[in-house]
């Protein structure tokens, strides 16, 4: 029996793209904009919670921010997603998606130097909400582009299933997760090379990664 191919948009290459752009996402608002992830939110609860037990109450809102606007990028995302399945768009769904990340990190690196941090990191807040609730399985299996934590875990587990008793099933999936890693880290240092040359236009690098999927897509039609 021949084996289905994944969709594009669940591929490896396409998943490590879309990783390489959140950790350039997150990297970018961490080092440009005041210490905020924009997307690693549980990263942001704990800096929000340190900031309250030090009393420094007046960095709680860069925190509370980004959150929010997590949360207001995930509704939006969800509304599109509904009317998608109603039949209200007749368009290639994952392709819009990026297309609407695209626009708005393009809009940050125009905009960035003139507005508050809070601005920037609230439209890339909702830039990765939108990453985040449209991708998420990579083979067929679950799969997060934003946090590595559970990746982590999936990465020592694998190992261990490979190593300890042989599942070569778990070998695949050790080599695709650790990709992902990769990429996520690549995209985060990619970020933190170009800062010191191109400050806030540096987030170009994620609308480059969010463009070589949606050539990716394309293709594929």
């Amino acid at each position: 029996m021949e084996k289905v191919q994944a969709p594009v948009h669940q591929r490896l290459l396409f998943g490590s793209v879309l990783a390489a752009a959140a950790g350039s996402i997150d990297s970018y608002t961490y080092l440009v904009h005041g210490e905020v992830f924009a997307g690693l939110q549980t990263g942001n609860l704990i800096l929000l919670g340190s900031k309250i037990g030090l009393g420094e109450f007046n960095q709680v809102w860069r925190y509370l921010i980004a959150i929010l606007a997590f949360m207001f990028g995930t509704i939006l995302m969800r509304i599109f997603q509904y009317q998608f399945e109603g039949g209200k768009f007749h368009t290639n769904r994952p392709s819009a998606v990026l297309k609407y990340e695209l626009v708005l990190v393009l809009i940050v690196a125009l905009i960035s130097s003139w507005v508050p941090n809070l601005v920037s990191t609230a439209l890339l807040s909702i830039t990765a909400a939108a990453q985040l609730q449209e991708f998420r399985q990579l083979k067929g299996g679950p799969f997060t582009s934003l946090m590595m934590t559970g990746n982590i875990r999936t990465l020592a587990e694998s190992f261990y299933d490979w190593v300890g008793h042989g599942d070569q099933k778990a070998r695949g999936k050790l080599a695709d997760i650790g990709a992902i890693m990769v990429a996520f880290a690549f995209g985060a240092g990619l970020v933190a090379v170009l800062v010191s040359f191109l400050h806030g236009v540096s987030i170009i690098v994620t609308a480059v990664f969010l463009a070589i999927d949606i050539s990716f897509l394309r293709f594929a039609d």
